[in-house]
């Protein structure tokens, strides 16, 4: 870790004018900028501590949704009450991700803006366009076990790491950015980017914002939701697949609406509304998750090692639309997948 300056926000203004200047990094919660300090993968000037910011409620929409304050830890977000009542898919994948001790400190503005966990990113000897432009991508061809099947480019193969914005998406949330030019609001489908030519940019945030809130609109899938992590040890490990799922079922069992996003694929919550039309109006059968499964994978591409996430992928999302469409979503405390 190399040295670097350290700046206390007072207020947002102070924050977001503090914030636009080269070499500034933002400071919350910290458990995965650190770890990038520790690495040299980031070697910022100075870091802007925002803990003192006024982020860190949950509070009522006039709309029957919540506002998710950026500096609520991942924690106090699961364990809501409202959350866990209206919104119990976002609870279930935040509880999937990580371990106690970080959600403990982790935010939920930080949480949608951490780095990928590619094993080449971390290694600074390493080709790695996302953190040095221009210098190659040693996951092509090398060992790409863990990276992404969906929307990758020459560029790059990297995996956007997060539990909590795979729900996001299937909810439909809403990211609150604060900066210079002011405020504006940016829908969850647009706020990650896919890598293109350019891997290094993970979303779509301007020099100097800052994430304040994350809006959910009114709850749909109280009942009929899941979210299905498939990793290689049951906790603590980031998904190889994951898969999360809202529904809406009438009186006779069809499906009303299904929402379904994946996690562990691409650089970006993955979601295909073609494959959501596919279950629209259907009965709940494996051969209907099954054809919605094939169009959400369309155009998935194995890059070697990781070969294997193509079956896994259609079998967890045929598995997690199951689940959700009966009722019984996956556990969190008792992992085994039933």
């Amino acid at each position: 870790m190399r040295n670097f300056g350290y700046l206390r926000a007072a207020s947002a203004a102070e924050a977001v004018q503090a914030g636009a200047a080269p070499q500034v990094q933002f400071l919350a919660g910290g458990t995965n900028l650190v770890d990038l300090l520790k690495y040299r993968v980031e070697q910022p000037a100075a870091l802007l501590d925002i803990n003192r910011l006024p982020y860190q409620h949950i509070e009522e929409l006039p709309d029957q949704g919540l506002r998710l304050g950026a500096l609520v830890t991942n924690a106090a977000t699961a364990y809501d009450a409202r959350v866990q009542t209206r919104y119990p898919l976002l609870s279930s994948a935040i509880l999937a991700g990580a371990s106690a001790q970080l959600r403990n400190a982790a935010t939920n503005g930080g949480n949608l803006n951490q780095r990928t966990r590619c094993p080449y990113f971390y290694d600074v000897a390493a080709a790695c366009n996302k953190r040095q432009p221009g210098s190659g991508c040693a996951a092509i061809g090398g060992h790409n076990r863990g990276l992404a099947i969906l929307g990758t480019s020459e560029s790059c193969i990297a995996t956007f790491p997060s539990d909590m914005g795979v729900a996001l998406r299937v909810l439909d949330a809403e990211v609150r950015l604060l900066g210079p030019a002011g405020e504006r609001v940016v829908p969850m489908a647009e706020y990650h980017r896919l890598p293109g030519a350019e891997p290094w940019r993970d979303n779509n945030l301007l020099p100097g914002e800052l994430v304040t809130a994350i809006d959910l609109p009114p709850a749909h899938f109280g009942q009929h939701y899941t979210y299905l992590k498939i990793r290689d040890r049951l906790s603590y490990a980031f998904a190889l697949v994951s898969v999360a799922v809202g529904m809406r079922l009438d009186k006779a069992g069809h499906i009303q609406e299904a929402r379904v996003a994946l996690g562990g694929v691409a650089h970006k919550p993955w979601r295909e509304p073609r494959a959501e039309a596919v279950l629209a109006g259907q009965l709940p059968t494996a051969e209907v998750f099954g054809a919605a499964a094939d169009e959400l994978l369309a155009g998935a591409v194995g890059q070697g090692e990781n070969n294997f996430k193509l079956a896994l992928a259609r079998r967890a999302i045929v598995r997690a639309c199951q689940q959700a469409a009966a009722g019984t979503p996956q556990s969190q405390s008792d992992k085994h997948i039933r």
